[in-house]
């Protein structure tokens, strides 16, 4: 039986965003429902940080290019919002290179401008485990 990764925290921020749509519901841009929910997450005691420069790096290499995702929470969830009608293989792509581009394993894809209701989608990154790994957990 697979597990929820991060199943309460997530849960956490879901209600933070279904409480921002219940509030403003859908037609406003972008930037609104991210100052929205960043005061959300403060009401709620959610920790968070927003838009933090993450810098990128090719094989091992730092690059002078960085991303920043709209939030962070519990430091180990990424929260990617978006203001459109609807949610696109483009914006999948994005949250798994995010996840591919850092250590997190988590992507919250946050969908206001859907209606009747909010989308969202969970994009999960699991990690190759090296035989040592695998090992180790048996011990």
């Amino acid at each position: 039986m697979a597990t929820i990764l991060h199943k309460d925290e997530s849960y956490r921020i879901i209600g933070a965003c279904f409480e921002v749509y219940k509030q403003k519901g859908c037609g406003f841009t972008e930037p609104v429902y991210q100052e929205c929910l960043g005061l959300e997450f403060e009401i709620q005691h959610i920790p968070f940080l927003a838009q933090v420069e993450l810098q990128l790096d090719y094989k091992g290499r730092l690059l002078n290019q960085y991303f920043k995702p709209d939030f962070i929470c519990f430091d180990k969830i990424l929260v990617e919002i978006k203001a459109l009608a609807n949610l696109a293989d483009v914006h999948r792509s994005q949250a798994l290179n995010y996840l591919n581009a850092t250590r997190f394993d988590l992507v919250l894809l946050v969908n206001f401008g859907h209606f009747p209701k909010i989308e969202y989608e969970r994009i999960a990154h699991s990690r190759p485990k090296t035989i040592s790994d695998e090992l180790n957990s048996w011990i």
